[in-house]
Parts: structure tokens; sequence; C-alpha cells
């Protein structure tokens, strides 16, 4: 296939997925901070697991929620499965409205993995932005220059392997591929109750390094940040035990490290979103240069003054 055949290819599939492609983007760079937020909150005030227990048992009497989720920076947990608002730890009242920020990152990860309620349309998204990045390689390197076209060729090229494993880790996640070193032990039994579960976990991590802690997949799990990593825990009433790690998610996320991946998920966000829009912005230059009406030539403006 010809260079020009490979760019128009390129170029109409960025446009039939702009829309889509600009709110994955956009909604990644918003969870690309996320990390950081969450574990800079953890230095706050110690969550003592009796309180969370007792809260647990005061709004869900009846057992019913399937787990929690605990915002350390706001000092406020969710039962997941109820009804309940968000529960301010200190006070043990319900909060008629959460934290702005855990409700936009909640927004942002609704949007990223369930574009308007279709996941099917986020992976085929994700896949045509692969397909427009192995394009672009096929097309060869490129001459840059100080263009617009120039610093798109140049982004594109400078922070191709960021760019390229973001969307391939997903995809990675929406097939269900881990590449997991080991097989995740199996359930053994029924899971264990929810306050049983805060209380083992409490026993051997601090509660305001906790992120999640429910039943996932037949088992109890937790997902907390352990030496700024997040990672997923077994849940048993004789052990914590730390589940295989999930390589493609952990490296999409950025939870491997905070501190390191954030940043690098905050410039391949940056990168593109730079992409998208001046490949957008090409294409309308070069749309509205060609229905442009020519100028008369000056043998056509001589013919006119003579008339």
């Amino acid at each position: 296939m010809s260079k020009p055949a490979l760019l128009r290819l390129h170029r109409w599939i960025t446009l039939v997925f702009a829309l889509p492609l600009l709110a994955i983007i956009v909604t990644g760079l918003i969870l690309s901070v996320e990390p950081l937020v969450q574990t800079s909150s953890m230095s706050g005030a110690a969550i003592e697991a009796g309180r969370v227990v007792e809260l647990v048992r005061r709004y869900d009497p009846d057992g019913k929620a399937r787990g929690l989720s605990i915002d350390a920076g706001s000092h406020s947990m969710t039962l997941r499965g109820t009804n309940v608002p968000a529960i301010d730890l200190a006070t043990g009242e319900a909060i008629s409205a959460g934290s702005t920020l855990s409700n936009v990152f909640l927004w942002a990860r609704f949007t990223h993995e369930r574009l308007m309620g279709q996941a099917w349309l986020v992976t085929a998204s994700t896949l045509a932005m692969v397909i427009i990045m192995l394009l672009g390689i096929v097309m060869g390197l490129p001459r840059l220059r100080n263009t617009l076209s120039g610093w798109h060729k140049g982004t594109a090229w400078f922070t191709l392997p960021l760019i390229l494993l973001s969307p391939l880790t997903g995809l990675c996640m929406a097939f269900g591929l881990t590449f997991q070193s080991g097989a995740a032990p199996a359930a053994a039994g029924r899971p264990l109750a929810l306050p049983d579960a805060i209380r083992m976990v409490a026993a051997s991590h601090e509660l305001s390094h906790v992120i999640s802690i429910g039943t996932r997949g037949g088992r109890m799990m937790a997902r907390l940040y352990d030496g700024g990593e997040l990672r997923a825990y077994a849940v048993t009433s004789s052990e914590v035990a730390p589940l295989p790690r999930n390589w493609p998610r952990l490296i999409h996320e950025g939870n491997w490290s905070a501190l390191i991946a954030a940043p690098l998920n905050f410039v391949t966000s940056i990168a593109l979103l730079t992409l998208l829009s001046t490949g957008l912005l090409i294409w309308a230059r070069r749309t509205l240069r060609k229905r442009r009406p020519r100028t008369e030539g000056p043998a056509d403006a001589a013919m006119v003054g003579a008339g």
C-alpha cells in the first residue's frame, strides 16, 4: 500500500473515532493523577478498624453490602451494593454529597471504561488507536520541522513507547489477559463476612492505605497500597495473602508505582491529546484549503481590468 493510501486510512480512522477517543484520552488524563492523590492522603489521620466495623453494622445490619471503599483523603467510606451514601468516619453520619474529587474520579473511570454505557465502544476505539499508531509507524520516520505537522510527527515518535503501551495494556484488560506469573489461589468455601474481612486486613495493614474491601469472583479481596504499589489481596479467615500481579492493569492504571507511573501516564495522556488535536487541525486546514476558491491569476485580472 502506498504512503498516500496509508495516510488517508490513518486520517479517516482518526476522524471516525475522534469523539470517543477524545473522551477516553481526557478521562485517562484525569485518572492518571488518581494514584498520586490516593497515596498523598495516606499520611492523614489513622482509620480504626473498630470504627469502620461499627459503621458497617449500623448502616448494613442485614449484611447485604458487597464491600466498601475507603477514601482516606475525605476520611469517609462507601458501602457497595447499598443505597447508603458516603459515610463520614469521624461523625458516623451519612454525607449528602461525597468528595468532589472522588466523584470526578468515579465519573472519569465509568466513562473511561464504559463510554456512554457501551464497553464495546471503548474496546473498538482503543483498537482503532493502535491501528492508527501502527499506520503511522509503517509510513516511516518523518522529517522534523517547526510546523504543525512536524510537531504532530515529533510527538508521536518521541513518545511512541508510552503512547503505544497505553492502548495495548487497555486491550489486554478488555480481553482478560493478565500475564500473571502464578495462578490465583482458588476460593475456598463461602467468602468471609465484610466485618471479619475488615478486621483481618486491619491486623496486617493500615486501613488508610486500603482502597476497597469486597467480594469479587467468589472470594473476599482487598485492594491497598503497599510500598507505593496498589496490590490485590485475598482475604480469608486465616490470612491476607497477596494475589499474583495483573501487569497490564498495573501498567495501564499507573499503580505499579504511584510516584513514577502516575507522571508517566500523565505525560502519555498529554501526548495522546496533542496528537489527536494536531491531527484534526491538520485535516481541517487541508480541507478548508481545498474548498477555498482560487484567486484570479494576473492574466485574468488584466483582462477584467481591460474590459
